[in-house]
């Protein structure tokens, strides 16, 4: 590693990855400067058992049909699964029959129409109160909003809810998303362990504080969760106040996950799905045999994850096994081996899952895009104006991102 670059990238998850292997193929000297153990970031795969891949993070090539991974990744050698995704249809419960299913789909639909119509008005604020006044649904309609915003909607801007384009298209990647990922990244030009905390833009050139000294770079893509700018542990010399102020009003959401073994799973639907309540928001997301595979995936958001989360390892299994207990009979649970879960929040180079806006704050995201003095790049799904919360936004926003600091270095 040297101490002089033309561009720095600081972080290798999915824009990190992106914008390390844009450089790559240039003519100018780069590298990527990566805090923890190993590369991927919130993008990551494990093996529950030696032929069991499970993705801790991000699972899903949202928007496939136009995601530009999803033709890379397969191009690559992976297997993609092109089936329908499982909250799609929910799996036989007698708590929550085909009528009540129905009925829940109508309010759903009618809650996205209220919140079409109300970022329309140009006016932001807090989607809990979109909610119907007393509806029977509202609690499993923020429940859901706990996995996929990674908060409950009193916490979302409506303005920046509605911003995201969906295409309605889920794939996943049969030997896991994270480790598709991480296999295009070029290992050479990245550097783990190597934490950078501050950095200097006071003079010619950008001064970067490291535990490896001091790295002088022409131009710098910070690729880092907000919660690392927000809370000032990567600093910047002189400050950046509206930076800082940006990174806080989009944190991140929480989604963590809880990886159930089968003993015997031939008598589970396979691909189905399971909410484990339908009357509460602090309630589990079941996906019944992902591909086919003897396992459930598990996923719990917002309050419900973060005070799991304070309980320490395991509570969060305890409470996803109390929960499919309840609905498959209290025998069940000796059918189920716990295999994995996770605990982002506490994760100190995430903290947390994926980015939301807060209420009136629906403009930071534009204000983490344009770049500082010109040399000074932000990238990561956080940036994403439109697919935020994407591992193909955090993708596309790290290739921009190393275009932009190209420009910088004189190519």
């Amino acid at each position: 590693m040297q101490d002089r670059y033309d561009v720095v990238v600081i972080g290798a998850g999915a824009a990190g990855i992106a914008a390390i292997r844009a450089l790559a193929a240039a003519p100018v000297s780069a590298i990527c400067l990566e805090a923890r153990a190993r590369i991927g970031g919130r993008a990551e795969t494990v093996l529950a058992r030696p032929d069991l891949p499970v993705d801790r993070g991000c699972g899903w090539l949202h928007s496939a049909d136009v995601n530009p991974l999803a033709k890379a990744i397969e191009a690559a050698g992976f297997s993609i699964d092109r089936s329908r995704p499982h909250w799609e249809r929910q799996s036989g419960n007698q708590d929550f029959p085909p009528d009540d299913q129905r009925d829940f789909q109508r309010a759903m639909a009618a809650f996205d129409a209220r919140m079409e119509a109300a970022a329309r008005t140009g006016v932001d604020r807090p989607g809990a109160e979109l909610f119907e006044p007393g509806g029977r649904w509202n609690p499993l309609i923020d429940a859901v909003s706990s996995y996929y915003n990674g908060a409950e909607y009193d916490q979302v801007s409506v303005l920046d809810y509605d911003a995201y384009d969906d295409s309605g298209v889920n794939w996943r990647v049969g030997q896991g998303y994270g480790a598709a990922i991480a296999s295009f990244a070029p290992l050479d030009r990245i550097v783990t362990d190597c934490p950078v905390t501050g950095i200097d833009h006071g003079g010619p050139d950008l001064r970067l504080t490291t535990p490896r000294g001091v790295v002088h770079a022409k131009a710098v893509i910070v690729a880092v969760p907000t919660p690392i700018l927000a809370e000032g542990r990567l600093a910047f010399t002189p400050g950046l106040p509206h930076i800082q102020a940006a990174a806080a009003g989009l944190p991140l959401g929480l989604a963590d996950k809880v990886v159930l073994g089968l003993d015997a799973a031939d008598d589970l639907p396979a691909e189905g799905h399971l909410f484990g309540r339908t009357d509460r928001t602090e309630t589990g997301s079941y996906h019944l045999r992902p591909f086919g595979r003897p396992y459930i995936e598990a996923f719990l958001g917002g309050r419900c994850a973060a005070a799991l989360e304070a309980e320490g390892p395991g509570a969060m299994t305890a409470f996803a096994v109390e929960e499919l207990s309840a609905l498959m009979g209290s025998d069940f649970r000796r059918r189920l081996t716990p295999l994995a879960e996770t605990a982002w929040r506490a994760d100190p180079w995430a903290r947390g899952s994926y980015s939301h806006a807060l209420p009136g704050h629906a403009g930071a995201r534009r204000v983490l895009a344009a770049p500082v003095e010109d040399r000074i790049v932000f990238a990561g799904e956080a940036v994403s104006a439109h697919a935020y919360s994407t591992a193909h936004g955090a993708w596309i926003s790290g290739q921009q991102a190393a275009a932009a600091a190209l420009r910088v270095a004189g190519f």
